[in-house]
Protein backbone atom coordinates (compact mmCIF):
# COMPACT_ATOMS: atom_id res chain seq x y z
CA UNK A 1 0.00 0.00 0.00
CA UNK A 2 1.24 3.47 -0.88
CA UNK A 3 1.17 5.94 1.99
CA UNK A 4 1.67 9.64 1.43
CA UNK A 5 3.13 11.86 4.15
CA UNK A 6 2.23 15.54 4.64
CA UNK A 7 5.07 16.91 2.50
CA UNK A 8 4.56 14.30 -0.17
CA UNK A 9 0.84 15.06 -0.46
CA UNK A 10 1.45 18.43 -2.14
CA UNK A 11 4.04 16.94 -4.52
CA UNK A 12 1.54 14.20 -5.37
CA UNK A 13 -1.17 16.75 -6.21
CA UNK A 14 1.25 18.78 -8.38
CA UNK A 15 2.40 15.77 -10.37
CA UNK A 16 1.42 15.14 -13.98
CA UNK A 17 -0.02 11.78 -12.95
CA UNK A 18 -2.30 13.32 -10.36
CA UNK A 19 -3.41 16.00 -12.82
CA UNK A 20 -4.18 13.26 -15.37
CA UNK A 21 -6.23 11.39 -12.76
CA UNK A 22 -8.05 14.51 -11.55
CA UNK A 23 -9.16 15.65 -15.00
CA UNK A 24 -9.92 12.16 -16.27
CA UNK A 25 -11.62 11.00 -13.07
CA UNK A 26 -13.78 14.09 -12.70
CA UNK A 27 -14.81 14.16 -16.36
CA UNK A 28 -15.51 10.43 -16.49
CA UNK A 29 -17.32 10.57 -13.15
CA UNK A 30 -19.61 13.32 -14.40
CA UNK A 31 -20.27 12.09 -17.93
CA UNK A 32 -20.79 8.44 -17.01
CA UNK A 33 -22.99 9.24 -14.05
CA UNK A 34 -25.25 11.82 -15.70
CA UNK A 35 -25.66 9.48 -18.66
CA UNK A 36 -26.52 6.58 -16.41
CA UNK A 37 -28.90 8.47 -14.15
CA UNK A 38 -30.65 10.12 -17.10
CA UNK A 39 -31.10 6.82 -18.90
CA UNK A 40 -32.15 4.83 -15.85
CA UNK A 41 -34.61 7.52 -14.82
CA UNK A 42 -36.16 7.67 -18.31
CA UNK A 43 -36.45 3.88 -18.46
CA UNK A 44 -37.54 3.04 -14.93
CA UNK A 45 -38.62 6.18 -13.01
CA UNK A 46 -37.24 4.29 -10.01
CA UNK A 47 -35.23 5.92 -7.25
CA UNK A 48 -33.82 2.52 -6.29
CA UNK A 49 -32.59 1.84 -9.84
CA UNK A 50 -31.05 5.29 -10.28
CA UNK A 51 -29.42 5.38 -6.84
CA UNK A 52 -28.18 1.80 -7.18
CA UNK A 53 -26.73 2.62 -10.58
CA UNK A 54 -24.89 5.63 -9.21
CA UNK A 55 -23.41 3.66 -6.32
CA UNK A 56 -22.29 0.88 -8.65
CA UNK A 57 -20.69 3.44 -10.97
CA UNK A 58 -18.96 5.07 -8.00
CA UNK A 59 -17.30 1.79 -7.05
CA UNK A 60 -16.99 -0.46 -10.09
CA UNK A 61 -16.41 2.14 -12.79
CA UNK A 62 -13.99 4.09 -10.59
CA UNK A 63 -11.93 0.95 -10.11
CA UNK A 64 -12.21 0.09 -13.81
CA UNK A 65 -11.08 3.55 -14.93
CA UNK A 66 -8.24 3.57 -12.40
CA UNK A 67 -7.00 0.23 -13.72
CA UNK A 68 -7.38 1.47 -17.29
CA UNK A 69 -5.31 4.58 -16.53
CA UNK A 70 -2.80 2.40 -14.67
CA UNK A 71 -2.32 0.09 -17.66
CA UNK A 72 -2.26 2.96 -20.17
CA UNK A 73 0.38 4.81 -18.16
CA UNK A 74 2.44 1.64 -17.68
CA UNK A 75 2.37 1.08 -21.44
CA UNK A 76 4.35 4.29 -21.90
CA UNK A 77 8.03 3.34 -21.59
CA UNK A 78 8.90 6.90 -20.49
CA UNK A 79 6.48 6.92 -17.54
CA UNK A 80 7.83 6.63 -14.01
CA UNK A 81 6.49 4.37 -11.28
CA UNK A 82 5.35 7.41 -9.27
CA UNK A 83 3.53 8.88 -12.29
CA UNK A 84 1.69 5.61 -12.87
CA UNK A 85 0.55 5.34 -9.26
CA UNK A 86 -0.37 9.01 -8.85
CA UNK A 87 -2.52 8.80 -12.01
CA UNK A 88 -4.10 5.55 -10.77
CA UNK A 89 -4.88 6.74 -7.25
CA UNK A 90 -6.10 10.18 -8.27
CA UNK A 91 -8.31 8.68 -10.99
CA UNK A 92 -9.97 6.32 -8.54
CA UNK A 93 -10.47 8.88 -5.78
CA UNK A 94 -11.66 11.64 -8.09
CA UNK A 95 -14.08 9.46 -10.02
CA UNK A 96 -15.41 7.87 -6.83
CA UNK A 97 -16.03 11.26 -5.19
CA UNK A 98 -17.59 12.89 -8.25
CA UNK A 99 -19.75 9.90 -9.17
CA UNK A 100 -20.82 9.49 -5.55
CA UNK A 101 -21.73 13.18 -5.29
CA UNK A 102 -24.68 12.56 -7.60
CA UNK A 103 -26.31 10.42 -4.91
CA UNK A 104 -26.77 13.46 -2.66
CA UNK A 105 -29.59 15.12 -4.66
CA UNK A 106 -31.32 11.73 -4.91
CA UNK A 107 -31.31 11.39 -1.15
CA UNK A 108 -32.61 14.92 -0.57
CA UNK A 109 -35.08 15.62 -3.40
CA UNK A 110 -37.88 13.93 -5.31
CA UNK A 111 -36.49 11.86 -8.18
CA UNK A 112 -37.35 14.20 -11.07
CA UNK A 113 -35.95 17.26 -9.28
CA UNK A 114 -32.87 15.29 -8.28
CA UNK A 115 -32.23 14.32 -11.90
CA UNK A 116 -32.37 17.97 -13.03
CA UNK A 117 -30.17 19.09 -10.11
CA UNK A 118 -27.70 16.31 -10.95
CA UNK A 119 -27.54 17.34 -14.60
CA UNK A 120 -26.97 20.95 -13.55
CA UNK A 121 -24.25 19.87 -11.07
CA UNK A 122 -22.57 17.82 -13.79
CA UNK A 123 -22.59 20.75 -16.20
CA UNK A 124 -21.10 23.04 -13.54
CA UNK A 125 -18.26 20.57 -13.01
CA UNK A 126 -17.66 20.31 -16.78
CA UNK A 127 -17.65 24.12 -17.08
CA UNK A 128 -15.17 24.53 -14.21
CA UNK A 129 -12.86 21.79 -15.53
CA UNK A 130 -13.02 23.26 -19.02
CA UNK A 131 -12.25 26.74 -17.73
CA UNK A 132 -9.16 25.57 -15.83
CA UNK A 133 -8.04 23.49 -18.80
CA UNK A 134 -8.36 26.48 -21.12
CA UNK A 135 -6.44 28.73 -18.73
CA UNK A 136 -3.69 26.12 -18.29
CA UNK A 137 -3.34 25.92 -22.08
CA UNK A 138 -3.57 29.71 -22.53
CA UNK A 139 -6.65 29.31 -24.72
CA UNK A 140 -9.96 31.16 -24.78
CA UNK A 141 -12.28 29.47 -22.31
CA UNK A 142 -15.63 29.91 -24.05
CA UNK A 143 -14.99 27.68 -27.10
CA UNK A 144 -13.57 24.91 -24.91
CA UNK A 145 -16.46 25.19 -22.44
CA UNK A 146 -18.98 25.15 -25.30
CA UNK A 147 -17.38 22.05 -26.85
CA UNK A 148 -17.34 20.12 -23.58
CA UNK A 149 -20.85 21.17 -22.49
CA UNK A 150 -22.08 20.24 -25.96
CA UNK A 151 -20.64 16.74 -25.64
CA UNK A 152 -22.06 16.34 -22.13
CA UNK A 153 -25.47 17.52 -23.37
CA UNK A 154 -25.36 14.99 -26.19
CA UNK A 155 -24.66 12.25 -23.63
CA UNK A 156 -27.69 13.36 -21.59
CA UNK A 157 -30.02 13.48 -24.60
CA UNK A 158 -28.89 10.14 -26.06
CA UNK A 159 -29.00 8.44 -22.65
CA UNK A 160 -32.52 9.73 -22.04
CA UNK A 161 -33.67 8.51 -25.45
CA UNK A 162 -32.09 5.08 -24.96
CA UNK A 163 -33.60 4.78 -21.46
CA UNK A 164 -37.04 5.82 -22.70
CA UNK A 165 -36.81 3.32 -25.58
CA UNK A 166 -35.74 0.48 -23.29
CA UNK A 167 -38.50 1.36 -20.81
CA UNK A 168 -41.22 1.42 -23.46
CA UNK A 169 -39.95 -1.67 -25.29
CA UNK A 170 -39.13 -3.93 -22.37
CA UNK A 171 -40.80 -2.26 -19.36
Amino acid sequence: MVLIGDGEAMDFLRSDGARTGLFFGATSGVITTIGLLTGLNAGTHSLAAVLGGILVIAVADSMSDALGIHLAEEADPNTTHNHVWSATISTFITKFVFAGSFAIPLLLLPLQQAVWVSIAWGMVVIIVLSYFLAKAQHERALPIIAEHVGIASLVVVLSHLIGAWVGSTFG
